[in-house]
């Protein structure tokens, strides 16, 4: 039997004791050859684009000779106004590129000796680098659509004539959200966050292109598809495949992302499941490239990113509130 591809020597082709072993300087270089891969290296103002840039010797930073602007390899990124080294940066990218099913901030945290808030804002900052690459991305084709319910935990009482139904929406805790997810056969995966099934109908349309062919289960939300697309319907309480239909692939990611709330981080809020959900769509896009390939491409991801408005002095605006 053929040997799976990510047991195989190929996809491994990124080590976390080469980042480890880094100087400072090197990192450094590696950021600035990943950032400004267009110019070898090379920096380009972020403010003017002008390429008259010149480096001061006593200090790691560049100025424009255009607009007099002083910028950092980070400057204008989601990394700006960092306080980690830069090797700590790549590091952390090294090691979630390697989580297969994501990393916790706790664990983040211990491995690079650093505190929890550090390592939860700095998880955070690479999942929307990493979500902002789907932001515009509509489907077309073959289209599995499906949704799961994430979050929302309420706890069963310790006597069995005390417990209720908590499948049903008056036992829930009402925090629960629904995942909805459309993914192409062949193609990308996007992931959106609704309270209910049929409140995501509209985003469908807007991100599935018309004569798109759609794959549903048999649940009442998806029956209004039917007048906009070709619609066909699997009912999984008789088989997972019905005549060609089925949403094994949109299952598939839900696999993924059930994994990682239930295994990595045990509990994930409904204001960041999004958050999440698009960190587990882009695993699942990329799960077939060796781990050197991911770990440059959410560098890049990072350094294409802007200045992040809801990361960036996260733990302030939270002890000011």
């Amino acid at each position: 039997m053929a040997q799976h591809f990510l047991l195989s020597a190929k996809a491994r082709t990124l080590s976390v004791v080469q980042v480890a072993r880094m100087t400072e300087d090197e990192a450094r270089d590696l950021f600035r050859a990943i950032r400004w891969a267009d110019t070898d290296g090379d920096p380009v103002c972020p403010r003017c684009g002008c390429y008259a840039v010149y480096e001061y010797k006593a200090r790691k930073i560049f100025k424009c000779q255009g607009c007099s602007h002083q910028f950092s390899i980070t400057s204008g990124t989601i990394f700006a106004s960092r306080k980690l080294p830069v090797r700590d940066i790549l590091l952390a990218m090294a090691l979630f590129a390697n989580a297969a099913k994501g990393m916790s901030a706790l664990q983040l945290g211990r491995d690079l000796d650093v505190q929890y808030k550090t390592a939860y804002v700095l998880a955070h900052k690479i999942r929307e680098a990493l979500a902002a690459e789907q932001a515009d991305a509509t489907l077309k084709g073959t289209v599995e659509v499906d949704g799961a319910y994430f979050g929302g935990h309420v706890r069963p009482e310790n006597r069995k004539e005390d417990r209720k139904d908590r499948r049903f929406k008056v036992n829930q805790s009402g925090k629960r959200k629904v995942v909805v997810v459309m993914r192409e056969r062949g193609g990308r995966t996007l992931p959106f966050v609704f309270p209910t099934e049929a409140a995501s109908l509209n985003t469908i349309r807007e991100r599935v292109e018309p004569g798109s062919v759609i794959h549903a289960d048999e649940a009442s939300s998806w029956d209004a598809l039917h007048g906009y697309y070709d619609a066909r319907r699997v009912n999984h309480s008789v088989a997972f495949l019905d005549d060609g239909a089925c949403t094994n692939q949109a299952e598939s990611y839900f696999s993924r992302l059930r994994r990682a709330e239930l295994g990595q981080h045990h509990r994930i809020s409904g204001k960041y499941l999004h958050q999440y959900a698009g960190e587990m769509a882009w695993r699942e896009d990329n799960r077939r490239q060796p781990n050197g390939t991911l770990f440059t491409a959410m560098v890049a991801a990072a350094m294409a990113h802007p200045v992040s408005r809801q990361w960036k002095g996260y733990w302030q605006r939270s002890a000011a509130n």
